[in-house]
């Protein structure tokens, strides 16, 4: 049911390719999380945001994308929601996506301010993809793009390689990590043999050159 006394009005962006074959039904289901919160029995009735300039909720499936920019009023137990939307789309997505989550503090206003109270804005990234590889490649190329933006200002383009590359290194190492860990808690192939020369799993993310 609606929240009219929740301590927040709470904000999810962003975009999710999904994979072709995924249906409305699936979407409807992965996204529950979100509308049922709401108070809704249905996505079509909670993919409506708080806010009606805000598209809300929406699947295209000729483009095969998930888009949100939807607003509801909530409190702190909407984060297990995030975590449960995340592992359903998870299982949909095609490549990594980031989401963004926003939770404004409903009570502050004008006169808080003026008198110095902060307020309790918080803000939240989130990940999702297909693997952990794809994972990490969206967390890498955000902040590839973040660091490129800020350096740009005090050098060129073409100098900045290095750093791109040093970068590159700490999510491969990351990933390694990531995939050794796997590998311990993997039983063993075969008759009782060892691991054997298996791969990652997955592709490690891209590197830029």
């Amino acid at each position: 049911m609606p929240r009219y006394n929740a301590a927040y009005e709470i904000h999810v962006h962003g975009e999710v390719p999904l994979r072709s074959d995924v249906t409305l039904e699936q979407v409807q289901e992965a996204t529950r999380p979100l509308w049922s919160y709401a108070g809704a029995a249905s996505m079509t009735e909670g993919a409506v945001s708080s806010y009606p300039e805000e598209p809300g909720i929406r699947f295209d499936g000729q483009e095969h994308l998930l888009q949100l920019c939807w607003t509801v009023a909530g409190d702190e137990d909407f984060r297990q929601q995030l975590d449960d939307l995340c592992m359903a789309l998870n299982d949909l997505a095609d490549s990594g996506a980031a989401l963004e989550v926003t939770f404004y503090d409903a009570d502050f206003d004008d006169e808080d301010e003026s008198t110095g109270r902060e307020a309790r804005d918080d803000f939240l990234m989130l990940f999702v993809g297909p693997t952990p590889a794809a994972i990490m490649q969206i967390q890498r190329d955000m902040l590839v793009d973040d660091v490129i933006h800020m350096m740009e200002r005090h050098f060129d383009a073409s100098e900045l390689s290095g750093v791109v590359g040093e970068i590159d290194k700490l999510f491969n190492q990351r990933f390694d990590q990531l995939v050794n860990s796997l590998e311990i808690g993997r039983p063993p192939r075969g008759n009782g043999g060892g691991h054997g020369g298996g791969g990652h799993g997955g592709r490690k993310p891209r590197h830029l050159h």
